[in-house]
């Protein structure tokens, strides 16, 4: 699996760990509005082996949870994208940077709380296909899994 997950959260760390890491990778933006398909199309091979970091999730969540209502359905999709985009960047890894929000928090506002909870999810689906899961807080670096 070519996936490698990093989380943590605001100002934790994860750049500078992922750039300790993988320094010749090539850093791509997640637009908001696009679908992981569409980001992986517009992503342009520069040879085999070279690591690709996604980043940029949390508001292409938001702004995925304002166009579309069915967030079972979104998820779904996703979760056929992410499996995608590990076969069609392995053997080369494929970072992905997540954000841990909230901290066990619980926001007032809805669509706050439902933003937490597609995050979550999203991580967990991403971390279920990742070879390697980190956890980064306070710049220290934590391999969850693999």
């Amino acid at each position: 699996m070519a996936v490698q997950l990093f989380l943590g959260g605001a100002r934790a760390g994860k750049r500078d760990a992922v750039a300790e890491r993988w320094p010749a990778a090539r850093w791509q933006a997640l637009a908001p509005g696009e679908t992981l398909a569409e980001w992986a199309a517009r992503v342009q091979f520069e040879g085999q082996g070279v690591p690709t970091v996604l980043y940029g999730v949390l508001p292409w969540l938001e702004a995925a949870l304002e166009r579309e209502t069915n967030h079972d359905a979104l998820r779904r999709q996703w979760q056929a994208e992410l499996v995608a985009l590990d076969a069609r960047f392995a053997p080369a890894p494929l970072i992905i940077i997540g954000h841990e929000v909230g901290c066990g928090i619980v926001p007032m506002d809805r669509l706050e709380r439902r933003l937490r909870d597609m995050n979550g999810w999203f991580n967990q689906d991403a971390a279920a296909i990742a070879r390697r899961v980190w956890r980064v807080r306070h710049g220290l670096v934590m391999v969850l899994k693999g």
